[in-house]
């Protein structure tokens, strides 16, 4: 990424062949990691089900292969650091228990899926609003302490602890509802959303309830003179030592990565443009291959560009426009309160009064925070000055829990592009 010149933004310009920089979000989510346990039910995928002649077929209803990455991703999630993390997070964990509540004519006497259940919080807050049965599903080695707790709260006959993927474990019924918390780092890192999907398509009834129902991804350009000084220009001048000679390898360390950081509204340069928008009820898999978009700002202020932010939000409402079949491609039909990709928004609307879950800069905090992506120098910007351009998502083919992010955008008659991945 860098030329023997020094850095220009640390984007080189239009040379598509630099090699990929490392992410640096932290890992959030944990893995869920396939294997026989002590005392709890376990389900295997049975290969030999709905085989078919059909190449095509039969390698839509096979699983894909847990690879090591799987694994390793499942036995982050043994930790139960980032349990407590999640579980404290009250904006998230109260929002979630709002929605079951909401919901609780869904819910009650129906039976529900927990997909990525943890330490079973959910799955337990679901049995607590009447659920008949949940299945609460885990591959990672929590599932044990999830059992356990079940069992401590006296819910074992009706919250049954599956480990092992949801890709693999077998029921034997229909599910009602489906609840999970699948959100990663700028929404789409650890690629969870597939395993809702497949989920959805394995067992959600016709008309049944997905939670969260939709998600939206949000960027803006932002400033942020202070985070650039501390990490930048302190080097200028240390205990009165010139030490400018640092300063390219500091940029380097500093914002080669993506940065998982908070910061606040009055660091967001424009209204929010919309990368994408899900709907839970008819995503399909290979939509979360990539993702592209491309964008224009006109900045609201006369300040230095930094970089850019990143944030969404998920909403929870009942199924009453929900497809009536998951197991085949619907087409998708936007209304008034589902953000159109590519389009900006002042704020979100939110005409019904659904509950959401935010993480933007201006609502409270939550241990998503925002992911920044900074530039090595920043652009000196004027009021109402364009900044445009296009970001493309990709699952990384090293591992599709990775996120390679390709970032190109120009302003003031120059362009860049700025690669990275979130690992």
């Amino acid at each position: 990424m860098y030329g023997s010149t020094g850095y220009s933004n640390g984007d080189h310009h239009q040379q598509p062949g630099a090699g990929e920089k490392r992410g640096g979000s932290r890992g959030r989510r944990g893995g869920r990691r396939s294997r026989d346990l002590h005392g709890f039910r376990v389900s295997e995928y049975s290969h030999h089900q709905n085989i078919s002649n059909n190449d095509d077929q039969q390698e839509q209803k096979s699983p894909p292969p847990c690879t090591d990455f799987d694994k390793a991703y499942f036995h982050s999630y043994a930790h139960v650091g980032i349990h407590e993390e999640m579980i404290k997070d009250r904006v998230r964990t109260e929002t979630y228990r709002a929605a079951i509540m909401q919901h609780q004519s869904f819910i009650e006497g129906k039976v529900v899926m927990d997909v990525g259940c943890g330490t079973g919080i959910l799955s337990i807050f679901c049995a607590q609003a009447g659920a008949k049965r949940v299945y609460a599903v885990d591959a990672s080695d929590i599932a044990v302490q999830a059992n356990e707790v079940v069992k401590a709260n006296n819910l074992a006959e009706r919250v049954i602890v599956l480990h092992g993927r949801v890709e693999d474990v077998e029921i034997d019924e229909e599910v009602d509802v489906i609840i999970s918390e699948w959100m990663g780092y700028m929404l789409l890192y650890e690629s969870m959303l597939g395993s809702v999907i497949t989920a959805r398509d394995r067992w959600l009834k016709r008309g049944g309830l997905i939670l969260p129902c939709n998600a939206t991804l949000y960027m803006a350009p932002i400033t942020h003179p202070d985070r650039y000084n501390d990490s930048i220009d302190f080097w200028r001048n240390v205990y009165g030592i010139d030490m400018s000679a640092m300063l390219q390898l500091a940029k380097q360390c500093a914002f080669e990565e993506p940065c998982v950081e908070t910061i606040t509204g009055e660091n967001v340069m424009t209204w929010p443009h919309v990368v994408k928008h899900v709907d839970c009820y008819t995503i399909q898999l290979h939509e979360l291959e990539s993702v592209s978009t491309r964008y224009k700002f006109q900045s609201m202020m006369r300040a230095p560009l930094h970089g850019f932010a990143f944030w969404f939000d998920v909403e929870f409402s009942g199924p009453a426009n929900s497809p009536t079949n998951y197991h085949t491609q619907s087409l998708l039909i936007r209304t008034s309160n589902n953000p159109v990709d590519g389009i900006p928004r002042k704020k979100r609307s939110n005409p019904n009064e659904a509950l959401v879950l935010s993480t933007a800069p201006e609502d409270p905090p939550t241990h998503w925070q925002q992911t920044l992506i900074y530039f090595y120098d920043p652009i000196e910007l004027e009021q109402d000055q364009i900044i445009e351009g296009s970001l493309t998502l990709s699952q990384s083919k090293e591992n599709r829990r990775f996120m390679n992010i390709l970032l190109e955008y120009s302003s003031g008659g120059r362009s860049y592009v700025k690669e990275s991945v979130m690992r």
